[in-house]
């Protein structure tokens, strides 16, 4: 039976029909009572062991409440218990299926060399002395190039925000996404050959939300100890990220591949902290990143 046959024939027997609050309500405070009653099954399991020979037969019986009640809710509130099937395992295969890869792999394969996220790339981060005799954090390339600006915490007490590039190094290897490392690199990877993807996914409003990305990103591995002894991030930090992404064309990626190059760009950046800075290597072709320690940085 597929579940949009079992949701129209249970709402044959459903006693109080209709999508009024007091007739909604019922199948809400039911799927509650029944997962209470699953939990206090498996609690006479534990107390009664082999003794509880009815233990999944019960289970059964509660499992199939508990879907009578998600198809009433379902009906109710005009959703298909079949479509609502779908898009969890979608949600689920995105979250948990490490293998899954998104496609196109490269948003840029089209283009020219000139226009493409480099395949392999090699940045050092260190430290210069500006005008001001600021000490500033400089990336720069294996020619001496440098990447952008140079930066400071820019904020109240040292953090190590000054290496929050690496970051951009992180999604732009393992996600092959990065219109902040378009902007940046010298001469700039931005797609001008087509306006509108260099209007749309390399201009500004793009940049933006990188960036936001990264601050959200850094904020919340700050709170957690730099996601030092971990290889999981928080459903809702993968959920907002994929939220502000979703009007871009970095919205295919999935979330366990948003979860790798979290994972990645942090790891990398708690060396370069540790380090007070060093080498980063990415491959975009194998999707890794990677640090190097540099026992001399230029000032």
């Amino acid at each position: 039976m597929n579940f949009d046959s079992y949701q129209d024939r249970a709402q044959e027997t459903d006693q109080f029909p209709g999508n009024s609050p007091d007739a909604l309500v019922i199948p809400l405070l039911g799927i509650v009572g029944e997962a209470g009653t699953l939990q206090s099954e498996y609690k006479k399991l534990l107390r009664d062991g082999s003794a509880h020979n009815s233990f999944h037969q019960r289970v059964q019986e509660e499992l199939g409440d508990i879907l009578w009640y998600t198809a009433n809710i379902a009906y109710k509130c005009d959703l298909s218990l079949s479509e609502i099937a779908d898009l969890n395992l979608a949600k689920n295969e995105g979250r948990w299926h490490p293998d899954r890869r998104s496609e196109p792999r490269f948003f840029d394969d089209t283009y020219e060399e000139n226009e493409q996220l480099p395949r392999s790339f090699r940045y050092t981060f260190g430290y210069e002395i500006d005008n001001a005799n600021v000490r500033r954090v400089v990336m720069r390339d294996d020619a001496g190039l440098q990447l952008g600006d140079g930066l400071t915490d820019n904020a109240q007490e040292e953090d190590g925000y000054r290496f929050h590039d690496v970051l951009h190094l992180a999604h732009a290897a393992i996600l092959g996404w990065s219109p902040v490392l378009r902007r940046l690199h010298n001469p700039k990877r931005k797609r001008r050959s087509n306006p509108e993807v260099d209007m749309n996914e390399d201009g500004g409003r793009a940049s933006v939300v990188e960036e936001t990305v990264a601050a959200a990103i850094f904020a919340y591995a700050e709170a957690n100890n730099f996601l030092q002894g971990t290889d999981r991030v928080d459903w809702h930090l993968l959920r907002f990220v994929r939220d502000i992404t979703k009007k871009h064309e970095v919205s295919v990626r999935t979330e366990a591949e948003w979860e790798q190059a979290i994972l990645a760009g942090i790891g990398v950046w708690n060396e370069i902290k540790s380090n007070d800075g060093g080498t980063v290597t990415g491959d975009l072709i194998n999707r890794t990143l990677t640090f190097e320690r540099q026992d001399t940085l230029s000032e």
